[in-house]
């Protein structure tokens, strides 16, 4: 029941109650399972990411990189690592003839998830359970730790999943849009000569007396360019799989963002591997589930299945005005 009331929670200003979906998770299994990869010399893909990591000992030994990688980060900046939370307590481990499903694997993976709370400080609303991971309880809590978990250590120049990287080039292009409009409304305040001289000498004695935040340290990471040529032909392919005269509207308004629906809103849309991914709040989803989520045809659609499915007999006529607009099925 958590889990399905975090996803509505991001789904808040969907048309319809979400709906449990696979696809997303399974492309940020790929991510998780490439990044573990290039890491540890791993053979983890997306089909046994669960089974490769449920004994806790890689999960462990990735906690311990992170401190020492944090440690060094601290040596080196210094000054940086003040406004940040930076681990070092080490996990202990077994790391021999650990069973799936045993004592000892429990132990370590409750191990782990102490260091996350106590070390990382991560919020609850994104921590998972022991069970979670060796009864395969909640999947997605456990996906979304490791994301956390990587997105920390990529503050410190760990390598970060592809997905960590899509979200450092989103944010950094919504931090270039927002000093480009400052400095356009700049030059606004400066043309009033009041304005200025009368605030002037307050202003000096606020400066004197205050000193602005530091902001957060960003540590560099190298990221991968990834070609958005083909994004746009690939959006549009995925809006054609409805057939309605009149498609839901989705303009583009610069590469990777477009205007959605009725509304001004604006979503960020990245190519990774095979999966068209919309970045949602402080998440993921796939285009095709969020357009599940938001396009009044496609919910439409999936009401009338629902209802025919239940009693084919006893359609509702507005139900059955849905019955136009299904997309064939695919494998």
């Amino acid at each position: 029941m958590a889990d399905q009331s975090n996803i509505q929670s991001a789904a808040s200003k969907s048309i319809r109650p979400f709906k449990s979906s696979e696809e997303y998770l399974y492309a940020m299994k790929e991510d998780l399972a490439e990044w573990l990869n290039t890491l540890y010399d791993l053979d983890i893909t997306a089909d046994t990411f669960m089974d490769a990591l449920e004994t806790g000992c890689a999960l462990c030994r990735h906690a311990n990189n992170v401190n020492r990688t944090a440690q060094e980060f601290q040596l080196e900046s210094p000054q940086a690592a003040q406004s940040m939370k930076v681990p070092s307590k080490d996990v202990v481990f077994q790391s021999r003839n650990v069973v799936p499903g045993s004592f000892l694997a429990r132990d370590n993976v409750s191990n782990f998830i102490a260091w996350c709370r106590q070390e990382l400080w991560i919020k609850d609303v994104l921590m998972f359970e022991t069970n979670d991971l060796v009864e395969r309880c909640n999947e997605k809590n456990f996906i979304l730790c490791l994301l956390e978990v990587a997105r920390r250590g990529s503050k410190f120049g760990m390598l970060a999943p592809m997905l960590i990287q899509l979200e450092e080039e989103i944010e950094e292009e919504i931090r270039d849009q927002e000093s480009l409009r400052i400095t356009r409304e700049l030059p606004a305040e400066q043309s009033s000569p009041s304005r200025c001289n009368g605030r002037k000498e307050s202003h000096e004695s606020v400066e004197d007396e205050e000193e602005p935040d530091p902001e957060p340290h960003i540590w560099p990471q190298k990221r991968v360019l990834l070609d958005m040529r083909n994004l746009d032909e690939l959006v549009r392919e995925i809006l054609g799989h409805c057939s309605c005269p009149a498609q839901f509207p989705m303009i583009k308004v610069s590469e990777g963002k477009y205007k959605v629906g009725d509304s001004s809103a604006l979503i960020f849309i990245r190519v990774l591997r095979t999966h068209v991914m919309v970045r949602v709040g402080g998440g993921w989803d796939t285009l095709e589930h969020y357009l599940d989520k938001h396009d009044p045809c496609r919910c439409a659609r999936d009401r009338w299945r629902q209802c025919s499915a239940a009693s084919p007999l006893s359609v509702s006529p507005r139900a059955a005005v849905a019955k136009s607009c299904l997309i064939p099925s695919r494998v």
